[in-house]
């Protein structure tokens, strides 16, 4: 039986791959998107149950659709945006077949097509789109083992406190996720100690507006690399209950016990950094140099904006800053759990191109591979810092796809050879 065939194959069905297919269509390029499970399977199950978006809807959606039946200031949940996800591809009728994992994908000699198998046979394409996004595999850093008496999982795997063996839990990791997860483990009664790794803490909102929108006119979301020596910096935001900003002084002030990176385990004790304060102390400097620019900003241009001198007033500082802990007996403080929020690695081994660096990550230049033929879409600051959020991704897809059409432009050229029989 003859392989099906394709101009553009584009693998995973998240908002990368529907927005790819979006501006595909637009550029008149047939394409096939394959999604190994549901159209944004891991918002669905790859989050936890009281997660909400970290922007509010009026921002982080597609500039083709609104979200429905949620105020446009308040944060969707994670089934709210999984739905609004399959409802865009429904309404740009985009070519997705649900269920069809991509095994692997290599060229054909001579053809400079891609043989790709999948677990419902063979498809022939042109062109490859990696849309599987920046989150596929959980890491959990290898230092306390599997026999160590304490439960461990990934915060890709945490669902609600309730999931949890009694007894008190370690977050590691302060990242928007792990933040978020002591802060509920917290509000249910847990004893909960948070290891805290260098991070950026914006504001929630700032003089009536949200953080989204002063990095918006600030231009920060289009930064297009990071700092040097910032590669491994997260961002620390929420729009849980109903949205606040992350201060780590409170979430102490409140019952849970900071601490500096996780760096050891050995006898049933693990080991911290001696690192937390200054990590606190840049995660603060982060928070007032957006409120200088926002204040800056505001008087450049003429804003009527009312001014909150309260938001740099910092809560007291916990004994837990002052006084940091370097060590903790797992037994003796009856932790029972380790979460690791410490991110995820990206796995193309099914790709089999030249379009990787000795580390397995992409080497690519807005999306496009150095392999011919070959793009990615949905990575960490693909073109900027924005490129990971949903707004971020539609529109480094406009650029990918647009690549993809001035290629099969000069593809499609025939010479005057060509023209010449056409006008006979």
């Amino acid at each position: 039986m003859a392989a099906e065939t394709i101009d553009t194959l584009v693998v995973g069905a998240g908002q990368a791959g529907i927005a790819m297919s979006e501006h595909l269509s637009r550029n008149g390029v047939p394409h096939l998107v394959l999604e190994k499970n549901r159209i944004a399977e891991a918002w669905r199950t790859g989050r936890w149950d009281s997660l909400v978006a970290n922007g509010p809807a009026w921002h982080d959606r597609f500039p083709g659709l609104e979200f429905t039946g949620t105020d446009p200031e308040a944060f969707a949940g994670k089934d709210r945006v999984a739905d609004y996800f399959a409802e865009y591809a429904e309404r740009i009728s985009a070519p997705v077949r649900t269920g069809v994992e991509v095994l692997k994908a290599e060229r054909l000699d001579g053809s400079g097509r891609f043989r790709v198998e999948t677990s419902d046979g063979v498809i022939e394409a042109q062109r490859i789109v990696a849309a599987t996004g920046a989150f596929q595999h959980p890491v959990i850093p290898p230092l306390v083992p599997d026999g160590a008496g304490v439960h461990q999982l990934h915060s890709f795997r945490y669902r609600n406190p309730g999931q949890l063996p009694d007894g008190a839990v370690l977050v590691v990791g302060a990242g928007s996720s792990g933040a978020q997860i002591a802060d509920e483990l917290n509000r249910a009664g847990r004893k909960v100690y948070l290891s805290v790794g260098p991070h950026d803490r914006p504001p929630r909102r700032y003089r009536g507006r949200d953080y989204v929108w002063w990095l918006g006119v600030l231009g920060l979301w289009d930064v297009a690399a990071q700092d040097p020596g910032r590669q491994h910096v997260t961002i620390s935001v929420s729009g849980a209950y109903g949205g606040r900003t992350m201060d780590f002084r409170r979430l102490a002030g409140e019952g849970v016990t900071l601490l500096g990176m996780t760096e050891a385990f050995e006898g049933g004790v693990l080991a911290f950094a001696g690192d937390l304060q200054q990590n606190i102390a840049n995660g603060d400097a982060d928070y007032l140099k957006i409120l200088d620019l926002a204040d800056a900003y505001a008087v450049r241009n003429g804003l009527d904006l009312p001014e909150e001198p309260q938001a740099r007033a910092a809560f007291p500082d916990p004994e837990c800053l002052t006084r940091p802990l370097r060590a903790l007996d797992l037994e003796a403080q009856g932790i029972t759990t380790i979460l690791w929020a410490t991110g995820f690695r990206q796995d193309f081994s099914w790709l089999k191109a030249d379009a990787f660096d000795d580390q397995g990550r992409p080497q690519h230049q807005r999306g496009v591979s150095r392999a011919p033929g070959v793009y990615f879409l949905g990575l960490p600051w693909q073109s900027r810092r924005g490129s990971t959020f949903i707004w971020g991704v539609w529109h480094d897809a406009s650029h990918v796809a647009d690549q993809i059409a001035i290629q099969r432009q000069y593809e499609g050229y025939r010479g005057p050879a060509g023209r010449r029989a056409d006008q006979d």
